[in-house]
């Protein structure tokens, strides 16, 4: 089983466990002014998490009222999610290949996924099986690369140097585990509208959940028509 606490230096009801819950919640709040959630009938939430402890885990599940529409999915083993949410499904596999037919469901949520898949072609990959599992909606969220914080880590600045040097000073201190790409790998707006565009993929909107006035997360809302 992946030790969930390696993706992130974040502690339980920490002040940025709290800050990241608190973001989380206005998340959900973008995601129901654009998305009418009411009349979607199954979801899928692509890349859920085993943790049980921070407050910002699984904050979909935590406030969409009807647990029986979702199916969860993730490589961890988050088998528990089916009796802490009534009528829940928890299936686990990869998001890379996932054993879905197309148009299976009509909102593919993802929140915090596709900055943890690996290379660019990785998440490219990721991007378009969240697409082709979709009838109607996806709804992906991933940090903020030019967000002066790096969300992870709690450090500032470090992570728009170049990525060989960021991740030269991550393992310096002792982070050796989100050095790597294949555990970290940050995005921009621009990237995020260029695998759009690579993947033929045009009827998009990118929003931004903003943290002490900056956009902190990139919120990418398709329309499959």
């Amino acid at each position: 089983m992946i030790d969930v606490n390696t993706y992130s230096t974040v502690t339980k009801e920490s002040l940025l466990d709290k800050v990241a819950h608190n973001t989380r919640v206005r998340i959900y709040r973008i995601l129901s002014q654009n998305i009418d959630l009411e009349k979607i009938n199954s979801i899928i939430d692509v890349g859920v998490t085993a943790d049980k402890t921070q407050l910002s885990s699984n904050f979909f599940e935590n406030l969409f009222p009807m647990p029986e529409k979702i199916t969860a999915f993730s490589n961890q083993d988050a088998s528990w999610m089916e009796n802490e949410y009534k009528g829940l499904k928890f299936i686990r596999g990869t998001a890379l290949n996932m054993p879905f037919k197309d148009d299976t469901f009509e909102l593919v949520f993802s929140s915090a996924v596709i900055e943890h898949v690996g290379s660019r072609i990785n998440q490219s990959k990721f991007l378009y099986e969240c697409f082709r599992i979709s009838k109607k909606y996806v709804f992906i969220t991933t940090p903020n690369r030019y967000y002066p914080i790096e969300l992870h880590t709690a450090i500032p600045l470090i992570h728009w140097l170049p990525k060989k040097v960021y991740r030269k000073m991550l393992q310096i201190l002792g982070m050796n585990f989100l050095a790597l790409e294949e555990n970290l790998n940050l995005l921009t707006k621009n990237e995020l509208k260029k695998m759009c565009e690579e993947n033929g993929i045009d009827n998009i909107k990118i929003k931004t959940a903003r943290l002490f006035g900056l956009p902190s997360n990139l919120l990418l809302i398709i329309e499959k028509v």
